[in-house]
């Protein structure tokens, strides 16, 4: 599938894009957090939010997935970093957190880092890959309910992020699994529950028959 949206899929992908898009107005917040993903644009992204004065702070969070641990071997943060640095970031304005594995313990994780190193923090700019801004947004208000959370993605079109990550096929998947964890993580207990509109859900099933279930949590394909 290469790096090109396939037109038959098109209608259906962009309604789960814009759904996970919370649409927040980038302001300017006590610190950056970057969530470790196989996209190196959150890092990019984090940089250019610096730059512009938007947070003095960055704290990249991850350790590795089975996604992404070829692509960043010593750990999603610790790349996220080192990309930081190249794009003019001083070193003393990052702070890692290379343990964290899923998005709960990205905040968790550095929720504690900060507070080990007495920083008070009462708003972060969340930095995720486009459609993990629902997701991400969720699970912080459960797990760190009284911060306030502004969600911010590189600002791309859907078909550029998909050249950009050159993979169509990964990034559909990845949408159906972000998808899907609206409401499993919420009904877990992972996360705040969110309205699931029938739009978005008819898309999601029908991205599932058409074969899109490699990010899919296991035994919990639908809201039924």
């Amino acid at each position: 599938m290469g790096g090109v949206l396939p037109e038959g899929l098109r209608a259906d992908v962009e309604v789960l894009w814009r759904y996970h898009d919370m649409g927040h107005a980038v302001r300017r917040c006590d610190v950056a957090i970057g969530l470790g993903s196989h996209d190196l644009g959150v890092a990019t992204y984090a940089a250019e939010l610096y730059h512009q004065g938007m947070a003095p702070l960055i704290v990249f969070t991850g350790a590795n997935a089975p996604t992404t641990v070829e692509r960043f071997p010593r750990g999603e943060a610790v790349h996220y970093r080192e990309h930081a640095l190249a794009l003019g970031v001083p070193d003393e304005a990052i702070l890692v957190e290379p343990k964290a594995t899923n998005t709960g313990q990205n905040i968790a994780l550095t929720r504690r880092l900060l507070e080990d190193r007495k920083i008070e923090v009462r708003s972060a700019l969340v930095i995720s890959r486009p459609y993990q801004q629902r997701r991400a947004y969720a699970t912080a208000k459960k797990v760190w309910p009284e911060l306030e959370v502004v969600c911010a993605s590189r600002p791309l079109p859907l078909d550029d992020y998909v050249r950009g990550i050159g993979d169509a096929d990964r990034v559909i998947n990845m949408l159906v699994g972000d998808t899907q964890r609206v409401w499993v993580y919420a009904e877990r207990g992972f996360a705040i529950a969110q309205e699931v509109p029938a739009e978005v859900l008819g898309a999601y099933e029908r991205l599932v028959a058409a074969g899109f279930t490699s990010r899919l949590v296991d035994g919990d394909r639908g809201l039924g």
